[in-house]
């Protein structure tokens, strides 16, 4: 039986930081891998 894209997408794993380890709370849209914290870091 499939499941629905609903319970897809809550049993996803949360998106973990490589740089720190911290979970990101990202938005739909995101793509990126690091979170706010170590963005703001880096300089461009």
């Amino acid at each position: 039986m499939m499941k629905s894209p609903v319970e897809f997408f809550k049993t996803l794993q949360k998106k973990v930081c490589p740089e720190c380890g911290q979970q990101v709370s990202e938005q739909a849209e995101s793509y990126l891998m690091e979170c706010d914290r170590c963005l703001s870091k880096k300089s461009e």
